[in-house]
């Protein structure tokens, strides 16, 4: 079981930093990266897979850094980018097998593992169709099935649920806590419920930096007695949702029901409740970030 250590990783895209002095240390378990888009969890990511040099400090996989293990430890990655390619023209089984021959999957076990990997993600039935038939969800599962065929130790996933339904989205989340045992999984999202029931760690990313780091309770305890709920008049619930981060708004007969983020009580009545992740997430990224990966884009 591999452990990564980044040692006050940062990097810079002309006079914007993308990442910021980022220090951590990555063992097995379910790791998941929370922030708005912008935030440099993208960055991070394309650095810890090695196919971005950071400007300044270290990445380790056991105490060797990563850049001078070269092959072996992309041995030991299995990577689904925000935007994956694919050839549309292939067929999912001709392209998992063509994966599998590029991530030096032995010949002896390859067409069972794509197989393996088709029933993991319900494609088994269209392995034979193009891929440019398939729909967004159906390529979001190729992708992270592409991304285990070398059955890595250290599974990175950028916005892995883009483009899938709730059922989709449920599924995988079944998928990464099946698999998460004896590796890494770093999955990367702004969907709180993507992580909330499955990752052993929270990390939330804003402007390049960690903010806070901790179990789902740790991290909701870092905005205890920030959260409120107040049952107001329409013209008044109005007001509020303008002036306060409200995370829940809904009719409740002739009044508003509103749950409110907050650093003090919003209005005179209301009254504090339990956060839940969805709170912690409204508290630090009510403001949406720049968006450094566009910058990353064009730098590249």
């Amino acid at each position: 079981m591999p452990e990564l250590i980044l040692d006050r990783v940062t990097k810079h895209f002309k006079h914007k930093i993308a990442v910021d002095q980022v220090s951590l240390r990555l063992e097995e378990g379910v790791y998941g990266f929370l922030g708005a888009n912008g935030a440099g969890k993208t960055t991070l990511l394309r650095m810890i897979c090695g196919v971005l040099k950071p400007t300044s400090g270290e990445i380790r996989c056991d105490g060797a850094e990563i850049r001078k293990l070269d092959g072996e430890y992309r041995y030991l990655l299995g990577y689904l980018p925000q935007d994956f390619g694919y050839y549309p023209d292939f067929t999912a089984k001709r392209y998992l097998e063509y994966l599998a021959a590029c991530k030096a999957v032995p010949k002896d076990i390859s067409r069972e593992k794509v197989q393996e990997m088709l029933r993991l993600v319900g494609l088994e039935s269209d392995q034979r169709a193009k891929i440019r038939t398939f729909s967004g969800g159906m390529i979001r599962r190729l992708g992270i099935a592409q991304a285990l065929l070398n059955d890595p130790e250290i599974l990175i996933l950028d916005e892995p649920t883009s483009g899938l339904d709730p059922k989709e989205r449920i599924r995988f989340r079944n998928i990464i806590s099946a698999l998460s045992k004896g590796r890494i999984v770093i999955l990367s999202t702004h969907i709180v419920s993507d992580v909330e029931f499955i990752a052993d760690k929270i990390l939330l990313m804003k402007q390049g930096q960690i903010l806070e780091q901790g179990s789902v309770s740790e991290v909701t305890e870092s905005v205890n007695g920030k959260v409120w709920e107040y049952l107001a008049e329409p013209e008044e619930a109005m007001r509020l949702n303008e002036a306060f981060a409200v995370s829940n708004l809904r009719n409740d007969g002739d009044k508003v029901y509103l749950r409110l983020v907050s650093d003090s009580c919003p209005c005179h009545g209301a009254r504090q409740v339990k956060p839940g992740l969805e709170d912690v997430y409204l508290y630090y990224f009510e403001e949406v970030s720049e968006h450094v990966e566009n910058l990353e884009r064009r730098a590249l």
